[in-house]
Order: structure tokens, then C-alpha cells, then sequence
């Protein structure tokens, strides 16, 4: 199957330019659109390994980033498209490709309920997924980002979709978010890093994209079984542990951070349960990026030995 990469720079642009890109990204085909250099740049570098669909193959979300007009023109905004609505307010030109990022993960929150989604991160080793849900700021993405620069597989930094009845979580990897500090402490923890474009004065701070795809089988889409549910927490003053936490608690955490565990209603209970049988419940609070793979390393270990 032919790669992004496999392009040359003018089919590249080309092609985005006239929304004729069908992206495989885990079980969903995207159709990208954008005029934007910038963003046609970073998708370039970041998504160079994803697989391109067949020109024929059914397009689950068609997206656009581009200028509407003048007005936008003179503004120096960027509208953001889906199937040709405009959901949210224009940005500033130059967070438009955090924009598109976002963008992306905005369809599958909305949609894709088929699966039951976890605002989490999912990495795995060896065939084991760790399924890792936080609130924004808990450290999720920044520990999913070393972990996959450290060898292990990144599924999603964003959603955790586990097939109802089972506790396989469906590969959904794109570049990973990191915000503000996170992206000084990833560029010191690994300086060979690739990022994308840089988004200053986003909502959320200055947000870049890190490229972790750096497994053989990162755009592999088929399922893994999760055997651990990770709770982390970044804390610059607080002594640093991996504990267990109890199944219970677990539940009603992770039903928090689910986009669709009210909408799925008893299936999304029953959905829940099974995947809470089958995972040891973990918190890990860690400041050191060192410290905290060491120890998913043992656990990891020992999950495998069990």
C-alpha cells in the first residue's frame, strides 16, 4: 500500500490542495483539504509513514482548513470544514495546523460509536495495550510521548475505542499533542525528536506535534488486548509511586473520561465491566520521565509474566 511519503512534494501539495488525499488513519479513511503551507508541511513530515487509501475506498470524514474570502484574508484566518460546515470560529493562520489536529480528534469524539471511547492514551509492548485516561494537564501525553520514543507502540494519545464485550482497544495512532512545558521536557528528554509545526497562542498555550510512530507495526489496525488501565499524574512535589488502585474506583473514573459512556447507556455499562475485568488499576505519579518508564517497564514485566 502506498505511503503519504511516497509522493513527491508537488502530488503532495497538489492533492491537498484539491481535497483528493485519502489518508488511512487506524479504521477511518480522512479526505484533507487545506491551502495552507504550513499545514501542508506538517502533514508532509508527521503523517509521512500513514497509508493512503484507494482513490474508490469509502471517506469517513472529509475536512478542510482554508481561507473563506477577503475578510479572512486581510484577518490572516483559516476556517476549518467539515463536510463542508463550519463548526467552530476561524483561527489565526498560524495555529491552523493545531487546528486540523484537533479537528481530527474532534470527528472521532463526535462520532465513531461503535466503540466505547476513553479520553485516554493507549500505548503497548508485545502484543499488551496499557490504556492511560487524564484530565488535560495530568501528564498522559507527555508519558505516552517518551514511552513511544522509548520503544514502545503508541496507539492513540487521545482515545482509548475498546470493542463493547471485550478489552481490545482498535489502534488509532496519530502524532501525539504536547502543550506548553511537556514540549521542553520531551525536546530534553529525546533531542532527536521530530515535531511539526509550532501553534503559539492556541487556547490551550503553544502546542506542538510529535511524530511516534516509530514502530514496525504503528499503523497496523488490528485489535490488542489492554491489560492495564494507567492513572498518571504529573507532580513536581509529590513523592513519586506506582500503586495499586481498586477496580471500583477505577470504573467510575474511567466512566468520567468516556466521550460515550452515557450515550451508549447499558451497553456502555456492560461495555465498561468488561473491559474493568480484564485490566489491572494502577496510579502512577512521577517528575521524572526516567523514573516512570523504569517502572512501566516492570510492570509491564510483570503483567507479561502473569
Amino acid at each position: 500500500m502506498q505511503t503519504l511519503g511516497g509522493l513527491s512534494g508537488h502530488a503532495l501539495e497538489r492533492g491537498l490542495r484539491d481535497g483528493r488525499l485519502p489518508l488511512c488513519v487506524g479504521p477511518y479513511v480522512y479526505a484533507l483539504q487545506t491551502d495552507q503551507s504550513r499545514v501542508i508541511d506538517g502533514i508532509g513530515l508527521l503523517y509521512a509513514d500513514f497509508p493512503l487509501a484507494a482513490a474508490d475506498d469509502f471517506v469517513d470524514y472529509r475536512i478542510a482548513l482554508r481561507q473563506r474570502g477577503i475578510v479572512s484574508r486581510l484577518r490572516r484566518q483559516v476556517d476549518f470544514y467539515f463536510d463542508h460546515q463550519r463548526p467552530f470560529a476561524p483561527v489565526h493562520r498560524d495555529t491552523a495546523y493545531a487546528s486540523l489536529e484537533w479537528g481530527m480528534n474532534w470527528c472521532v469524539s463526535t462520532g465513531a460509536n461503535e466503540y466505547l471511547k476513553l479520553h485516554a492514551a493507549v500505548v503497548a509492548r508485545d502484543g499488551v495495550a496499557v490504556v492511560m485516561p487524564g484530565v488535560p494537564g495530568a501528564g498522559k501525553s507527555t508519558l505516552c510521548a517518551a514511552l513511544g520514543l522509548s520503544g514502545w507502540r503508541v496507539l492513540s494519545d487521545e482515545h482509548a475505542m475498546i470493542v463493547p464485550g471485550t478489552a481490545d482497544v482498535i489502534p488509532l495512532y496519530r502524532p501525539v499533542s504536547l502543550k506548553n512545558e511537556s514540549i521542553q521536557a520531551i525536546c530534553s528528554f529525546a533531542p532527536d525528536a521530530v515535531f511539526g509545526p509550532l501553534s503559539r497562542d492556541t487556547h490551550k498555550g503553544t502546542v506542538a506535534h510529535l511524530k511516534a510512530d516509530l514502530d514496525p507495526a504503528s499503523h497496523d489496525t488490528r485489535p490488542l488486548p489492554a491489560r492495564v488501565m494507567l492513572f498518571p499524574k504529573y507532580a513536581k512535589g509529590e513523592p513519586q509511586r506506582l500503586s495499586a488502585r481498586s477496580r471500583t474506583e477505577s470504573f467510575i473514573v474511567a466512566a468520567f473520561h468516556s466521550f460515550n459512556y452515557s450515550l451508549l447507556a447499558k451497553t456502555g455499562f456492560r461495555a465498561m465491566q468488561a473491559l474493568l475485568d480484564a485490566v489491572q488499576c494502577y496510579d502512577l505519579v512521577y517528575h521524572d520521565l526516567d523514573w516512570a518508564l523504569r517502572n512501566l517497564d516492570g510492570l509491564h514485566r510483570q503483567v507479561g509474566a502473569g
